[in-house]
């Protein structure tokens, strides 16, 4: 997938403005990043724009990966990519449920099964409810 249609996906799952997307798209990778490490972050960065690769794969995996549970792993989106709660949230589901179409289902299970999770066992982030659900 190439970067402006992967971008423009997320754009408009997400109702952000193209720009906009591009830059939570960057801070939700950047997160995930830190939790996700080894073979499935390159599994999935295999499968990125080369725009995007670096963002799964530049950061120090040496350590342990970043423990964030659900809603720590959203404000670190929204700080990263510097908007509030309800886009980081949006964003973030649009950017998840473009990878799911960007790669195979079992490289998607192995990324989603190193994210947070919350007390209940639900991953998140969660995709932004559509409308008339």
């Amino acid at each position: 997938m190439r970067f402006p249609r992967f971008i423009e996906a997320v754009s408009q799952r997400s109702g952000l403005p193209t720009e906009q997307a591009a830059v939570v798209a960057r801070a939700v990778l950047q997160t995930m990043a830190e939790r996700v490490t080894g073979r499935p972050a390159d599994d999935l960065a295999g499968h990125l724009p080369d725009e995007l690769h670096g963002y799964l794969g530049g950061t120090d995996t040496s350590g342990p990966p970043t423990a964030a549970g659900p809603a720590e792993f959203l404000r670190r989106v929204g700080v990263r990519a510097g908007v509030d709660e309800a886009t980081a949230r949006a964003g973030t589901g649009a950017v998840f449920a473009t990878l799911r179409d960007a790669v195979t289902v079992r490289e998607f299970r192995d990324m989603v099964a190193q994210l947070p999770r919350d007390p209940d066992g639900g991953v998140a982030p969660a995709a932004p409810p559509s409308v008339g659900d």
